[in-house]
């Protein structure tokens, strides 16, 4: 028997090859659907989800190796019913289209502003660069985090109106 903490819920698992990995994990026997599959192989970042609070991606990371330690999903980034400010910034600056990436996204962008509270665009490309968008949709991206952080005059490229403009 495993024991896995997802969303500060604390689950037993019985019967489960310990080489599972997390992503069907957490998809299949516990139900919590946002974390995606995209690549199986760690590079589009679909799957992120934070294991003590650091992201990583749930597709390469056997069950084994996430027994007692604290997960948290999409699901868990809101509190309290309450959004994420990252979430809120995410549907203020229209970010999704088609959406299919989104909570890799938010839970990589999730774990930077934990790190870094005001983030220069440097360090958003540094952080989000492991998280692809088939849709092209990374200046709303970053527009949204800088949002979500309070920089909303960084002098860097923000999203206004529908376009790019350089403050």
């Amino acid at each position: 028997m495993t024991r896995l903490i997802a969303n500060g819920k604390t689950y037993e698992l019985k019967d489960l090859d310990p080489a599972t990995p997390l992503l069907w994990v957490l998809r299949d026997s516990l139900g919590l659907l946002g974390t995606k599959f995209g690549c199986g192989i760690g590079q589009c970042g679909a799957c992120t989800v934070h294991v003590n609070d650091a992201p990583v991606r749930s597709c390469l990371l056997p069950l084994s190796a996430v027994a007692d330690q604290k997960i948290t999903t999409i699901e868990g980034l809101a509190s309290d019913g309450q959004l994420h400010p990252l979430q809120q910034a995410w549907i203020e600056q229209d970010v999704p289209q088609c959406g299919y990436c989104q909570a890799g996204q938010l839970m990589s962008a999730a774990a930077l502003l934990k790190q870094k509270k005001k983030p220069s665009d440097a360090d958003i490309d540094s952080a989000m660069s492991g998280n692809i968008c088939r849709c092209g949709t990374y200046l709303r991206i970053r527009a949204a985090i800088h949002s979500a952080a309070g920089n909303h005059s960084t002098g860097e490229s923000t999203i206004a109106s529908g376009g790019i403009s350089h403050e």
